[in-house]
């Protein structure tokens, strides 16, 4: 279904039987539940916009059942939201379904991943094609879908950034990126800003700059951290910094066409490169807006800067797209283009197969030679006939339904929406972001910029779910929600997303309170 006709229905009100609210809060008894949702009144819990869907019964296993294997049988690392983790069943565009039959408004997409939703008609059309037609080959052989989905992705490049490298996740994507960048430069010192994530390999840690993912034991050598040029957080930031159409609280005084913050991250940048690395290096790793650290935004004209300094050392720039990529930040396709940069090379994944596991690595004729001499590199299931498929029709869908487009329009008004609620309550210290990538960083006070302690986030976080909307969360000290929705994302499911968030400040507010 088109996302103009799926706007007249909304338009229309055609209400079914899937578009009730959730009947309960599966992680809260019935009494925590109303508990926590009635005392503002019945009349003020926003009422969830209609849905044209109706899920299947859920008929797998119980949920008792799915705890006790994953207790067994699964990571026992703590990665799922909510005392109780919600059990999922079913997807539809922006909609999810758990095995209850509650409906969730899905404002994280899978972490930034589903980019043109769940389940979309014509992506499972494509992937239902060719899984009867042939699963997999490996690169030494050749079929079409190879060949289809490069020169559409290739087509989305400017010169000269032709040649691909397809693999299967985003750490994949950045760990060969760094070997590029290494065979190429013939130099080992790669760069990365504090707060980054650029995945969980071994390789990839290195470049990753977020406690939780560093371990006591070696593990990506040859990887330096510089400041990040968080206009928020950092030590310097002006009202005019970020490319947004909002901005820090924080003044300045900068002349028009100046940024004094920039400026300051630039001294810090070349300090990195005058202390901390060798004479030559091999690169630099930047997100466009860094995702996982909280959608922090840096100066205008920092990157550009940056990248010049990179190469006068004899590196090569990379540019993450993991997170920014395929039309999410709306005025550009990439997050690249927002900076006026061109990188050496590009990593994408995530929306990239609207959830399929699907990367690519897009480089230069030069770089991609560079590294042939030095390694026969191969991937087993890099360009599977099923992930190209599926991944070209992303594309196509991209298109045809004028999705970045709509990440630009929705975004803005939806971002404009939570800026209002920064004004309202003292606990939001700052929003920010661009198209459809928003965080809202949560603070003790604007003054202090202290994070909200975490078990305060994490009952606002618990409310929005128990009044469906999902949220992400985000930053060093997980006090900023992340908010990346599919880009088929409407208006009154934006209006719906503020006013759960703000019903739950206010249910927060009043705790604070008693």
């Amino acid at each position: 279904m088109t996302l103009a006709w799926r706007r007249v229905l909304r338009a229309l009100h055609l209400e079914t039987s899937s578009s009730k609210t959730p009947k309960t809060c599966p992680s809260l008894s019935p009494g925590a539940f109303w508990t926590s949702v009635t005392k503002l009144g019945l009349h003020t819990k926003p009422s969830m916009p209609p849905c044209d869907f109706t899920p299947e019964r859920y008929q797998s296993l119980a949920y008792s059942r799915v705890l006790e294997i994953h207790e067994q049988h699964l990571s026992p690392v703590p990665t799922a939201y909510f005392p109780t983790p919600l059990l999922l069943s079913q997807g539809h565009m922006e909609w999810l379904f758990d095995y209850e039959g509650n409906r969730y408004l899905d404002f994280f997409s899978g972490i930034v991943t589903v980019s043109v939703g769940h389940c979309h008609p014509k992506v499972n059309a494509a992937a239902q094609k060719q899984i009867g037609r042939l699963w997999h080959t490996s690169t030494v052989f050749f079929h079409p879908p190879i060949h289809e989905y490069a020169e559409k992705l290739s087509a989305l490049l400017p010169e000269p950034l032709k040649v691909i490298f397809l693999v299967n996740s985003g750490s994949e994507a950045n760990d060969l990126a760094m070997l590029m960048a290494r065979a190429h430069s013939n130099n080992t010192d790669i760069i990365s800003f504090r707060g980054a994530y650029h995945g969980c390999s071994p390789y990839t840690l290195g470049l990753t700059n977020v406690g939780l993912f560093k371990m006591e034991l070696p593990s990506g050598m040859g990887c330096q951290s510089t400041m990040c040029p968080d206009v928020f957080r950092g030590p310097w930031g002006g009202s005019h910094c970020r490319d947004s159409p909002v901005q820090t609280i924080r003044k300045c005084s900068c002349a028009p066409g100046c940024c004094q913050a920039k400026d300051q991250y630039i001294e810090q940048f070349k300090d990195t490169l005058s202390t901390s690395v060798a004479k030559s290096i091999a690169g630099f790793f930047a997100e466009p807006i860094q995702g996982v650290n909280g959608v922090v935004q840096y100066p205008k004209g920092f990157l550009k800067e940056a990248f010049e300094l990179v190469r006068e050392r004899g590196g090569v720039c990379i540019a993450d797209e993991v997170q920014t990529g395929f039309g999410r930040l709306g005025s550009h396709f990439w997050g690249f283009q927002t900076h006026d940069v061109l990188p050496d090379i590009v990593t994408m994944a995530k929306g990239i197969g609207n959830g399929f596991p699907m990367a690519a690595v897009v480089t230069t004729p030069e770089i991609a030679k560079s590294l042939a001499r030095r390694l026969h590199h191969f991937n087993t299931f890099g360009g599977n006939p099923m992930a190209c498929a599926i991944g070209s029709a992303v594309i196509e869908v991209i298109k045809e339904e004028n999705l970045q487009e709509n990440s630009q329009e929705v975004g803005t008004y939806m971002l404009l929406k939570f800026a209002k609620l920064r004004d309202e309550f003292e606990i939001i210290g700052d929003v920010r972001g661009k198209g459809l990538m928003v965080g809202i960083e949560m603070v003790k006070d604007k003054a202090s910029h202290q994070p909200l302690p975490c078990e305060e986030v994490n009952q606002i976080h618990q409310d929005c779910k128990c009044m469906g909307l999902l949220i992400g969360r985000g930053g060093i000290f997980s006090q900023t929600f992340r908010i990346a929705p599919s880009m088929c994302i409407t208006k009154p499911e934006v209006d719906f997303a503020v006013e759960v968030f703000r019903s739950a400040l206010i249910q927060h507010m009043e705790r604070r309170a008693k």
